[in-house]
């Protein structure tokens, strides 16, 4: 190789080494220079932040006062980033407004001076022009500018506390005995028929749905907008919507809850599909609620309880089921929702306090169950086939016969079946009634929350009021047409429990003749009981968490209407009623003193045999339609997020 050759090639790599270095050079200015530009930026976000977290935190407004921008600013300069008047280096620009949806289903910032759901910071700041920049202004031939301005925006949300009431039946199990009711109180409401075993109850009973999950699915059949739960809580829906949803929810936890869902899905097959619903009757959530609240549980039954009654009370027509119960016979049960209930409200209840003031309150948190009428006829000799009951009869009857006599001034024979008359004669009959009525209206309770704390964790409580209900029970007869119209008052009317008929019998060949009825006269039973409305303050200290299993109380100060129906019988009237067209005589004190012998003997015999024959077929029933009477569960949560507020975008 030549030494011309070498001299080149030693001068071309000079040349390329100095041209890497300063191309290396001025990528390590490039570096520096983002690298200064990526921390002013980050600690400009890290002011725009928490001056917003501080401005929603603290529950800012931008009218009539300037409390948001106050806070934000006020946190800016306790961080370093003070804001002087008339310095353009530096700027803070506080926005009050809301959340909102766009049609790209992303939450944005909607700038509104009246709210304060959200408060959006720009925070701005002048730095020296990056090297960048500078170079493409230079050699764009735009002019060099020694400035730049860099900003950062931060919107926050204030986290405000949040409650939620629930009411629910008392019914925890389903035994065998029960469940075929349940089949045909749900079933009917709904208008058909189910087959779920009680092990297939339970296990809808054991079963939470998250209410989340819920309402996102509901969404997304329906076609609303992902995160719009105002409009979703006011569209259409039918009972085969709302149900379908709850299947969907519980088919994404796979295999271990199938059996539960085919339950439903039997379920699902008989409810109607017409949309008169909504899910706003549903659910009660209150405006403005942040999505993290609803990531509650309701109660599977609840829901669909909920909605069978939804659906009845849209029909206006009572459920009419037959039912055979061992001893008792044949059993006739009519039920129609007068006033549709509602499963769970959501809300914040500081607003929910404030609200108390307005007239008509505002913001309330508030829960009920169904108003129902229900009527229960029993078709059976109910008196003649319970043990005891002979014995008592074969005891009234020869002084029935003087007692009649007595009042109507009659010769009636003291005579009953196996004693002899010489040739023949009237035989006093004792017949018993085989038809009786029991007709209950009653609005369960109602439930709103009045006030809240939040000092600790440990601490905090969830007040609420809570009334129950007029009920009226009645024990007699009732017109099964008239009892749900909504025209008049029931009317109860008395029945015959006990008539006093003869037979004309020929002694030499035993042989009687067709029975006369109201010879002389019977005895007539009613009851008609009124339970006014109670209204209790009930405080839940400790109150559990959103999304945990509401802490249940039964309302205080209640009369348990339902295990009470004995004592309600306490009250039964039984009066002797003469024979049509006869005039009684003035009862003398042996006949006076046996005729309340007679009627005390009717009454006990009323309390000891009917009352524990009825209490459990009508206490089942009730709690079928998830109605407890005077003995409602309500129950609550809360989660306290005070002075707390989180960034959304």
């Amino acid at each position: 190789m030549s030494p011309r050759l070498g001299s080149r090639q030693r001068g071309a790599i000079g040349l390329m080494a100095a041209g890497t270095l300063a191309v290396a050079l001025v990528f390590m200015l490039l570096a520096v220079d983002s690298g200064r530009l990526y921390m002013e930026k980050r600690r400009l976000q890290s002011i725009a932040d928490t001056a917003a977290l501080e401005a929603a935190g603290r529950g800012g407004l931008c009218t009539p006062s300037t409390t948001a921008n106050d806070y934000a600013v006020q946190n800016a300069t306790r961080n370093g980033f003070t804001v002087v008047a008339g310095d353009t280096s530096r700027g803070l620009a506080v926005t009050c407004g809301s959340l909102v949806t766009n049609a790209s289903n992303v939450r944005v910032f909607s700038a509104d001076p009246t709210k304060n759901d959200a408060v959006r910071v720009i925070a701005t700041r002048s730095v020296v022009t990056s090297i960048a920049s500078g170079l493409w202004n230079m050699f764009s031939g735009v002019p060099v500018s020694t400035q730049m301005t860099l900003s950062a925006t931060a919107v926050a949300a204030y986290a405000p506390p949040v409650a939620q009431l629930t009411i629910r039946s008392s019914l925890v199990s389903v035994d065998s005995t029960k469940s075929p009711l349940l089949n045909l109180v749900i079933g009917n409401l709904l208008g058909g028929s189910l087959s779920i075993t009680a092990a297939g109850w339970n296990g809808i009973l054991q079963t939470n749905v998250n209410l989340l999950s819920y309402l996102n699915q509901l969404a997304i059949n329906l076609g609303v907008t992902a995160g719009d739960y105002t409009t979703l809580l006011n569209t259409a829906v039918s009972a085969t919507d709302l149900i379908n949803a709850a299947v969907m929810v519980l088919q994404q936890n796979g295999s271990a809850v199938q059996a539960v869902v085919n339950d439903v899905l039997s379920i699902k097959a008989i409810a109607p599909n017409s949309k008169v619903l909504t899910v706003g009757s549903l659910l009660n959530v209150a405006t403005g609620t942040p999505a993290a609240a609803l990531n509650s549980s309701v109660q599977l039954f609840q829901l669909l309880e909920t909605v069978a009654q939804l659906s009845n009370s849209k029909t206006a027509v009572s459920v009419a089921t037959q039912v055979n119960i061992p001893v008792v016979g044949s059993v006739s049960i009519q039920t129609q929702v007068i006033q549709p209930p509602q499963m769970s409200a959501i809300g914040n209840p500081l607003l929910a306090k404030a609200g108390l003031a307005n007239t008509p309150p505002t913001n309330q948190i508030f829960v009920r169950t169904a108003q129902v009428r229900t009527l229960v006829v029993v078709q059976a000799p109910i008196l003649k086939v319970v043990s005891g009951v002979s014995s008592i009869l074969s005891g009234l009857t020869t002084p029935v016969s003087k007692v009649v006599g007595g009042l109507l001034n009659l010769n009636l024979p003291a005579v009953v079946g196996g004693v002899l008359c010489l040739v023949a004669c009237n035989v006093t009959d004792v017949d018993i009634t085989q038809s009786l009525s029991i007709y209950i209206e009653a609005a369960s309770a109602q439930s709103y929350v009045t006030d809240f704390t939040c000092t600790t964790p440990a601490t905090k409580s969830l007040t609420v009021k809570t009334t129950t209900s007029l009920a009226t029970l009645g024990v007699g007869y009732v017109d099964p047409v008239a009892a749900f119209s909504s025209k008049a008052p029931v009317s109860v009317q008395p029945i015959r429990l006990i008539d006093f008929g003869e037979r004309y019998c020929v002694v030499l060949t035993l042989l009687c003749g067709p029975r006369t009825a109201g010879v002389g006269g019977g005895l007539n039973l009613m009851a008609l009981s009124t339970v006014a409305a109670q209204t209790n303050s009930m405080v839940f200290l400790p109150v559990a968490e959103m999304n945990a299993t509401p802490t249940y109380q039964n309302a205080p100060g209640t009369t348990n209407i339902i295990n009470s129906l004995g004592a309600t019988l306490s009250g039964l009237q039984v009066t002797y009623v003469p024979p049509s067209g006869s005039t009684p005589g003035a009862a003398n004190g042996t006949v006076t003193t046996a005729l309340a012998s007679i009627v005390s003997s009717v009454i006990s015999l009323v309390q000891t045999v009917l009352a524990p024959v009825l209490d459990p077929i009508v206490n089942t029933l009730l709690s079928a339609l998830g109605i407890s009477l005077g003995n409602a569960e309500v129950g609550a949560n809360l989660t306290c997020h005070m002075g707390r507020a989180y960034l959304v975008i």
